[in-house]
């Protein structure tokens, strides 16, 4: 059995090493970064240098480093994937989050693999058939329910992943061509475009326009901070953070503000632990209000339901701070609300559209900013860039640390000190005294005691010091010997800590592990012979070539998606008898899109039409 419900993992993003050793520090139990290549976010990719120096950092603490290779291959790449596998895993990798099926033909050994939520694991009988198959943990979709994730735990035993915070892609994962209909760029090989944070227009059957210029595909970010309890009870094992691309800043506040929250949950539940070790202290106060956001949402999380989009813009608008009471040219008096500070940015919509500016300071209860803009009173303002936030966050300085004790002793002018943390590590130091014995042991003992806590930049918290032999045979011990002790343990205990592997469970493939879906159609997204090989060997011969593989894609439905445009918009079928679910149209400049709506199933597609 894969699952082990009594470690809980916090799972970070990791742009570079630098952002790594950041989301380490602030309390991330594993990272995930991308490769040299074939990852999905073409513009996170690390070198295995790189990859090497986070794993030996992250061992101090027993944390996890998991690399994306999770974009699909085609047959003249798969000698170069295979290679940089294979490279990762030397590195320190302890497992591989992959799309193409092809990485299960090519005996990895000695590493997890983690099925990519590109795999679109939304089922029951998806999550059990890749368990079958050989990985050891299955990534979510992210836009099932509560309900549809404790039906998933049901079937199956393997390791369950569950985004929490984060973009939302609005389509189910690895099912989105929508790229590749307006130009050669594919979100399942590394390249998205965001189509789905286009502004569109809505067109009903007589080519009317019901809504213009609108971002009607684009959602908000996820923040489920707040359902953290429920997806510890449903059986989830670790809650990933989405963000490659963010910043260190953004790291380090998401990582730390999660941190709190999930020890607050797994301290409530007998049984379960963190999944990593040591204390982390952030050095300033997280606030997720102060981070990159498109607006807060649980999405689907409780089902479906309206009032999860931002029509008006998909680009982030910060916290909300207050209304205009008053203004003039280049300055506005607030209503109520938080204090604005010299060099804060803020934005607002203007005209219909987001505009944002800077303040250049406040006087007299005004906001002076750095345009002259007049706002309409009840214009409501945000903050997308808190300058004082921001200068506390950049000022801190954030330490994990790991408690150690001490036992001392004492044998024939010689003093060795074992140093043992709470993970079962230990490391012994000695260095002789040719002092002889101490005219006043305990002025020793005591001196020695002050010198073996001091742990300075080191990642040690020395908590206890004790002596195995009370006063007897105390020598003579100077300042700097018992500094010498202390650096040599605690040297060693480091040297010890990072040596170790971390725990890994590659699994095995099932005998008569079977696709349960008869013959794989294209969006299986089969674009090599190994994926078609393993799709033989599973009992889904004849896949269809992949949609990555068809040049043209007039009549497909390039999204799929719980998400439906009628709903958010206050035209919901369901329930009416009047109407039937006739089709609307998007248009973005000359590209023309068919929405068609499964009622029954709370399911819209997006069918590309070509261009108008």
């Amino acid at each position: 059995m894969l699952w082990k419900p009594g470690k809980i993992e916090l799972l970070a993003p990791a742009r570079d090493l630098r952002s790594a050793r950041a989301a380490i520090d602030c309390g991330a139990d594993a990272v995930y970064m991308g490769g040299p290549r074939f990852g999905a976010r073409q513009a996170a990719g690390n070198s295995v240098a790189d990859i090497a120096a986070v794993a030996e950092y992250a061992r101090r603490f027993g944390v996890r480093v998991y690399v994306t290779l999770n974009t699909l291959l085609f047959d003249d790449e798969l000698a170069d994937a295979e290679r940089i596998a294979r490279q990762v895993v030397e590195a320190g990798a302890d497992a591989l989050i992959v799309q193409d099926m092809a990485y299960l033909e090519m005996e990895l050994e000695g590493v997890e693999l983690h099925a990519s939520t590109q795999t679109f694991n939304a089922s029951p009988e998806k999550a059990a058939f890749l368990a079958d198959c050989g990985f050891s943990r299955v990534i979510l979709e992210r836009n099932l329910s509560l309900e549809e994730i404790r039906r998933i735990r049901a079937a199956t035993d393997v390791e369950l992943e569950c985004f929490v915070h984060g973009a939302i892609c609005v389509c189910y994962s690895g099912r989105c061509y929508m790229s590749r209909t307006m130009s050669p760029r594919s979100g399942n090989r590394g390249d998205c475009m965001q189509a789905c944070r286009l502004p569109y227009d809505l067109l009903d059957a007589a080519g009317n326009v019901l809504m213009a210029g609108k971002h009607l595909l684009s959602v908000r970010d996820m923040d489920l901070s707040g359902r953290l309890g429920d997806l510890l009870d449903a059986g989830v094992t670790s809650f990933k953070i989405e963000g490659r691309l963010k910043d260190e800043a953004y790291v380090r506040n998401v990582v730390a503000w999660y941190r709190t929250r999930l020890d607050r949950e797994i301290a409530a539940r007998p049984g379960l632990v963190r999944a990593s070790e040591g204390q982390s202290d952030p050095g300033f106060e997280p606030d997720l209000a102060r981070t990159f956001s498109r607006g807060r949402t649980e999405y689907f999380f409780d089902g479906r339901r309206a009032g999860v989009s931002t029509p008006d813009t998909p680009k982030a608008v910060g916290g909300f701070v207050c209304r205009v009471a008053c203004s003039g040219p280049g300055w506005f008096e607030p209503q109520g609300g938080e204090a604005f500070a010299p060099g804060d940015g803020i934005c607002f919509m203007y005209g219909g559209r987001l505009a944002g500016t800077n303040v250049n300071g406040t006087e007299g209860g005004r906001v002076q900013l750095n345009k002259e803009w007049k706002l309409p009173a009840g214009t409501e303002i945000y903050r997308n860039y808190d300058r004082r936030f921001s200068a506390r966050l950049e000022g801190a300085r954030a330490r994990r640390s790991v408690r150690v004790s001490v036992t001392v002793s004492f044998d024939e002018g010689a003093v060795s000190a074992e140093f043992r943390d709470g993970d079962g590590c230990s490391a012994t130091a000695s260095v002789v005294c040719g002092n002889g014995a101490a005219r006043e042991p305990e002025k020793v003992l005591e001196m020695l005691r002050t010198q073996l806590v001091r742990s300075g930049d080191t990642m040690f918290d020395v908590a206890e010091v004790c002596f195995a032999d009370g006063t007897e045979g105390v020598p003579f011990v100077r300042v700097s010997e018992a500094n010498a002790l202390r650096r040599e343990g605690l040297e060693a205990l480091l040297c010890h800590r990072t040596e170790r592997r971390t725990e890994r469970h590659p699994a095995r493939a099932a005998a008569g592990c079977r696709y349960p879906y008869g013959t794989p159609e294209a969006s299986e997204n089969v674009t090599n012979r190994l994926a078609r090989r393993f799709y033989e060997r599973v009992g889904g011969a004849g896949a269809a070539p992949g949609y990555d593989l068809q040049a043209d894609l007039r009549g497909v439905a390039v999204m799929r998606t719980p998400f439906c445009v009628r709903r958010e918009h206050g035209m919901c079928l369901k329930g009416r008898r009047d109407e039937g679910p006739a089709p609307l149209w998007l248009r973005h400049g000359p590209f023309v899109y068919r929405l068609e709506f499964d009622c029954a199933q709370c399911m819209m597609s997006v069918v590309f039409e070509g261009r108008g």
